[in-house]
């Protein structure tokens, strides 16, 4: 029953012992996800066929780079930053919050790893990858590109007197 309550009043604010602790966690989940996807590729290539296809090395070292990349992004955003007597200046940024740059790296790795699973099935998972510049270039409309084309242009001051001017005649008209 505690499931289905409704949360009410101000989300409580996270003390910097805690976003240190859940972004240790959360890198560690992230870390057994990239070598549980590799680890299952190559167990099932190694049991099941003589080898592997250039292609499929190809991009899995890519897969690798990614992997690599993404994990890095993630690990330097959590550092923190400590005093020379070991207090916490500043406990890193926190890869759990929604809408942050770390939310896209995380479903970076997510898609990657289904990726490089399924890719032991089929090459043709490996176009799975494409969703990725999709998501991109749909973040990139939605938050740089499209306000920037239909934002309203600016008015003129003597357009917005020549308005006020305007309302306050239709005003008098109205009540005339």
């Amino acid at each position: 029953m505690q499931y289905f309550q409704v949360q009410r009043g101000k989300q409580g604010t996270k003390g910097q012992k805690q976003i240190m602790q859940e972004n240790t966690d959360t890198l560690n989940f992230y870390r057994n996800m990239i070598l549980g996807a590799a680890g299952i590729y190559f167990a099932v290539g190694m049991i099941f066929f003589d080898s592997f296809p250039a292609l499929d090395l190809t991009l899995m070292t890519f897969a690798g780079i990614v992997f690599t990349c993404c994990y890095r992004f993630m690990a330097s955003m959590a550092t923190p930053k400590l005093a020379a007597d070991g207090s916490i200046l500043d406990e890193g940024c926190d890869l759990n919050i929604e809408g942050g740059i770390a939310e896209h790296v995380k479903d970076l790795v997510i898609l990657t790893s289904g990726t490089v699973v399924l890719g032991t099935i089929s090459t043709y998972f490996w176009l799975l990858w494409l969703l990725a510049p999709c998501r991109g270039a749909q973040l990139l409309w939605t938050n740089i590109l499209g306000p920037w084309f239909f934002q309203e242009t600016p008015k003129e001051p003597e357009e917005r007197v020549l308005d006020k001017k305007q309302r306050k005649l239709e005003r008098r008209m109205k009540y005339r």
